[in-house]
């Protein structure tokens, strides 16, 4: 990752982030709410990663992520009650057992018909296959 940050010419610092392997469940059903409220998910995504990969910013913590969203224009008290809904959470477990189910283990992680491309590395792949498919399958069954 400081590769690729030093390649495109962005911030990051030199150590992984000090909250790294706290829940993000609380964070996920932010997006997740931020998304069904219209936000702007380019810039709150763009906003959540700066805070958590050059700012240290603890992405369970609501203090953090209200912050994270002032900064990116959006209500945080809204948004964090509204992904604090049972609707929110069925969403976030839904989407949860479709990435197991799917062999997803890792993000980003994208799909183009049956075939998933993980990793920010493999756009180029991703749009090849929007193009012309691939015609090797993972996983073999």
């Amino acid at each position: 990752m400081i590769r690729w940050a030093e390649h495109r010419g962005l911030e990051m610092m030199d150590r992984i982030p000090t909250h790294h392997g706290n829940d993000i469940t609380l964070s996920n059903c932010l997006l997740i709410a931020a998304d069904k409220a219209g936000a702007d998910m380019e810039l709150l995504t763009n906003t959540i990663l700066y805070a958590h990969w050059v700012q240290d910013a603890n992405l369970d913590n609501e203090a953090d992520l209200k912050d994270i969203c002032k900064r990116a224009g959006l209500d945080g008290n809204e948004l964090l009650a509204l992904a604090k809904t049972s609707e929110i959470k069925e969403i976030y477990k839904a989407n949860t057992s479709e990435a197991i189910k799917r062999h997803v283990f890792g993000s980003p992680t994208y799909f183009v018909g049956g075939d998933m491309f993980y990793g920010q590395d493999r756009l180029h792949m991703v749009e090849r296959a929007l193009l012309k498919p691939y015609k090797g399958k993972w996983p073999r069954n």
